[in-house]
């Protein structure tokens, strides 16, 4: 890490209101294309004046604040620095909120310095803000990275008065913004109907995304966002702002257009029932805050997000990933280990690397023969594995193929010899009527005992199985009633609950990183329940969905290429749907493949389809894992989704084109398509891949078309009903 000494751009001498003189400083933060740019008022407060494009003459800054007038009651309070809660001059939503020791509950943050340094193929900026009276701090940390244009916000508090005190809101990130009009594009969801869009113009006042419910919190919504700036941003045109708030917990991003029609955002935890005491000389720091500006468009902003997260947070983002067999919706719980053995072959012809065992393998005294008892009592059953997990890891290998397991370590079942055992590791009210979501509870990872059996439960198959090679860690419930025994015996109050519940399981997962660094790791809460950065840090792939119906998947993939590369991404193969299994595996093949299906059952030509298929897969995973996407043809405007992937020198590509509209009068097939991301320069050959059994390609392979041709005549892939959909190999000659 390099420290660069404290600097200040443009320094201006003006008058405060007492009439002493003040040097204003001007503190820009800056990617290779995005400007965060900041000042000092002559009161010593700091302002955000430039949320956009980076100048090319950095000392233009200090006048950037100057060319705003801001009207209207406390409008020249409101792109402050880090809004505060108790001063009379503030109209805006605060990103801070406190009762001091001596119980007042104003803030008046004055700035104090600032230092840059690098790391991490970054610059982190330092801001320190103090109260003007108590001896109360703010640091605000910019992280910029220049190459992916991303930014990273959050702070930390922390204090020095006589006695504890209570911050009842507490933001990672505090934004400012200049433009004229505001379109935001969130996303509502539920079981198997995640990522479902919708765009809002904002008008004046509040527009809020949240989740309040613990534990899998992306249940009804998302932290993802994107909001356009001064017009409806397009894939390809306009400036959009695209992110998250990068925590694995309770979230809300606030976004309030006052009276001078600019944007105000507030993002951070959620500070529903989450009030946070704060002893003298201790620390709180918030999540990040993640997001890229962009000028070009949409496309330009997932590519940002999507090399940022391979490059500096998704676990081995650079590397590769096994493909799956999971015996899920094969068996669900009817199983024992012969018709497991039996599955194992399937997994060996398909192609695939490695076979997943679901749920149901584990708990005796209460059999895990439904999803109602024996989660908790992770022993394996007896009667269904009577030699052990150790015996199909072995059987598995005799195959060629490796063994993974599920598990769901955070969660409980009051039919469980756990909960008999430890009902003071659940969280529940007991003054109150238990409430089950899908018949378990949560543990209370607030409590180090519980964290010690979560971690013992991974930690305890890998001492068993060291050549296990692959975990999905599932979770199924959020916190319905939640009241922590151990923060209650401990003198914690119980508003540190959601708080300490994610902090202790972070705690878990540094712990299992620790020991087994690069184990793969699927992150599923019953289906995307969980999908946020800040996990990724620990995991190197996620579930997007339950909902495995291709269609619906061409969607549902879509909405969330916006904010995560492919390579995170697991898509399977199974029997929902009516397309057929050529569609099905089109679509998976789009991110991280896996198959759950019979596959030893399999007529002849599927099972053949399904070989080449896997084939060609592993002949151009590489592109859709590492290369740049472009979305070319929007199935919300279209009857055709058509999606493609460019390695980095633009040499080869993989363009997946589908069906989304059966109707007789689809004009899917009606005009090319106008390819992206190709070299121009190039000449480039076109052949089909995964055609089935004895169909015929459309395409002619013996033509050749530049780069320059491709991206602005552009090629039709002609889809119709016949052809649903079309996976195409683009190479440069």
């Amino acid at each position: 890490m390099k420290k660069l000494f404290p600097f200040t751009i443009g320094l201006a001498i003006i008058s405060n209101l007492t009439g002493t003189i003040a040097a204003q400083t001007t503190i820009p933060v800056e990617t290779g294309n995005v400007a965060v740019v900041l000042q000092t008022d002559k009161n010593n407060h700091l302002k955000i004046i430039h949320t956009g494009k980076k100048l090319q003459a950095p000392d233009e800054y200090t006048a950037a604040g100057r060319m705003y007038h801001l009207s209207g009651d406390g409008g020249s309070s409101n792109n402050n620095a880090f809004t505060v809660a108790g001063i009379d001059n503030n109209f805006s939503e605060p990103a801070i909120a406190v009762v001091h020791a001596d119980g007042n509950n104003s803030l008046d943050l004055r700035y104090e310095n600032y230092t840059v340094t690098h790391e991490d193929a970054a610059t982190l900026t330092k801001i320190t803000l103090k109260d003007a009276v108590y001896p109360f701090y703010v640091d605000l940390f910019f992280k910029a990275w220049k190459n992916e244009d991303v930014m990273e916000q959050w702070s930390v508090i922390r204090h020095m008065e006589k006695g504890t005190v209570t911050l009842n809101k507490y933001a990672s990130a505090n934004l400012y913004f200049y433009n004229k009009d505001y379109y935001l594009t969130s996303y509502n969801g539920n079981w198997a109907k995640e990522m479902q869009p919708e765009q809002t113009q904002l008008k004046q006042g509040m527009h809020t995304i949240q989740s309040r419910l613990g534990t899998r919190e992306n249940l009804v919504g998302s932290p993802n966002f994107m909001l356009a700036l001064d017009a409806p941003a397009t894939e390809t045109s306009g400036t959009v702002m695209l992110g998250q708030i990068a925590w694995n917990g309770n979230y809300s991003i606030q976004f309030e257009t006052d009276i001078n029609k600019k944007m105000h955002l507030v993002a951070g935890i959620n500070p529903y029932q989450s009030a946070y005491t704060l002893k003298p000389g201790t620390t709180f720091e918030t999540p990040r805050f993640t997001y890229t500006l962009s000028f070009t468009g949409t496309g330009t902003g997932s590519r940002n997000l999507q090399n940022w997260l391979r490059n500096h947070q998704l676990l081995d983002g650079k590397g590769q990933r096994l493909t799956l067999l999971n015996n899920w919706e094969a068996t669900y719980f009817d199983f024992d280990q012969e018709k497991l053995v039996g599955l194992f072959k399937g997994a060996k012809d398909l192609g695939v690397d490695l076979f997943l065992l679901d749920d149901g393998w584990f708990g005796n005294k209460y059999p895990r023969n439904g999803d109602k008892a024996g989660l908790g009592d992770w022993q394996e059953n007896k009667k269904k594995l009577p030699d052990g997990i150790p015996y199909l890891v072995n059987e598995a290998g005799k195959q060629g193929i490796r063994f993974g397991i599920w598990i769901e370590p955070e969660m409980v079942n009051p039919k469980s010899e756990l909960y008999e055992k430890h009902l003071d590791w659940v969280l529940r009210e007991p003054q109150r009527s238990e409430i089950y979501y899908r018949n378990q509870l949560v543990l209370d990872l607030t409590n180090p005992q519980v964290q010690d059996f979560v971690f013992g439960v991974v930690d305890g198959l890998f001492k068993k199985n060291p050549d296990l090679a692959f975990i999905k860690w599932d979770c199924n419930a959020p916190v319905f009633n939640g009241h922590s025994q151990y923060l209650e015996k401990s003198r914690i109050p119980q508003s540190h609950l959601y708080v300490e519940y994610t902090r202790g399981l972070e705690k878990v997962l540094q712990r299992i990183r620790a020991r087994y660094p690069k184990v793969p790791m699927m992150l599923c809460s019953g289906g995307g329940g969980r999908s946020d950065y800040s996990s990724l840090k620990y995991f190197t792939e996620f579930w997007l969905s339950d909902d495995t119906d291709p269609l619906e998947r061409v969607f549902i993939q879509w909405n969330y290429s916006y904010y995560y590369p492919a390579i995170a991404m697991c898509n399977h193969v199974t029997d929902w749907g009516k397309q057929p299994l050529k569609y099905r595996v089109d679509v998976a093949s789009m991110g991280k493949l896996g198959f759950d299906i019979r596959a030893n059952e399999l007529k002849p030509e599927d099972r053949s389809f399904c070989q080449e298929a896997v084939k060609n897969y592993n002949g151009f995973k590489d592109i859709v894992w590492h290369g740049d996407l472009f979305r070319l043809v929007n199935p919300y405007q279209s009857d055709l989704a058509s999606l493609m992937f460019v390695n980095q020198d633009k040499r080869r590509a993989v363009m997946f084109n589908y069906l989304t509209n059966s109707r007789y009068i689809s004009e899917a097939a009606a005009n090319p398509i106008r390819l992206q991301g190709l070299d121009p320069a190039k000449k480039y050959r076109i052949r089909e891949l995964n055609l089935y059994a004895n169909q015929k390609s459309g395409i002619d392979e013996s033509n050749t078309y530049s780069g320059d041709f491709l991206m602005t005549i552009g090629f039709n892939p002609n889809v119709t009903l016949s052809r649903t959909s079309v996976v195409l190999s683009i190479e440069a000659l």
